[in-house]
């Protein structure tokens, strides 16, 4: 997908490594200023490919953003954080995750690449971030695993949602630091309190929107919660 925002901005998505799993690349066309969101690129043919991008479209990436620290979302951030210079950007509640990053990654197929030395800072909930004039706002939708947050972009009517929400369906929480209840409460105050125009671009799959997921979404029972 290569989607080109009517109003600001424009958003490439690429599937990477063994999970398919999504990575984005939003960017401001006035400024070319970029963010990377999860850098899941697993192999150096992988991360070329989103170099190229970034160079072909003569970006400045600024940030490093990290819907959470699962290993299949934070795979390529070694890769990023050298070849950017950038630390990796995430909210304080997923360092433990990453920190266990290095006994989970061969368990899901990962080499360990040096987790536990990844430069950090840390993001805070409705914290905003500019590139060029534009805004992107972090919500924290834990539920999926401690630290989850979603990145809204309100200029362009679009939400990162990472693994909380997918296309009809929702993150899994039987996972260690997983709770279902408090996924479901987020989700309806932080993502289904947006327009029914809002795209939503998952970390795995198809993108959807907000007026889908509320309407068909089997977990989210129809429009009853607002």
């Amino acid at each position: 997908m290569d989607q080109r925002s009517p109003v600001a901005m424009h958003v490439k998505q690429f599937a990477f490594n063994h999970y398919g799993t999504n990575c984005y690349v939003l960017w401001e066309p006035e400024s070319r200023e970029c963010a990377i969101i999860d850098p899941t690129a697993e192999d150096s043919w992988e991360a070329d490919r989103l170099l190229t991008y970034v160079k072909d479209n003569s970006l400045a990436v600024k940030y490093l953003l990290l819907t959470h620290a699962h290993v299949d979302h934070l795979c390529g951030a070694r890769q990023a954080t050298d070849t950017y210079g950038l630390p990796l950007s995430l909210h304080e509640e997923g360092q433990p995750l990453i920190a266990a990053a290095r006994d989970m990654a061969p368990m899901m197929g990962f080499r360990d690449d040096g987790f536990d030395s990844i430069p950090l800072t840390f993001l805070k909930e409705y914290q905003h971030l500019k590139l060029g004039n534009e805004d992107i706002e972090c919500r924290y939708v834990p539920g999926h695993c401690p630290g989850s947050l979603c990145f809204v972009v309100k200029a362009s009517n679009m939400v990162f949602t990472g693994d909380a929400l997918f296309r009809f369906s929702i993150g899994r929480t039987d996972l260690p630091g997983g709770n279902y209840d408090l996924l479901m409460q987020r989700i309806r105050s932080e993502i289904l309190t947006l327009d029914d125009d809002y795209t939503v671009l998952p970390g795995h799959g198809e993108v959807s929107t907000v007026g889908d997921e509320r309407k068909f979404n089997p977990f989210l029972g129809g429009d009853q919660w607002l």
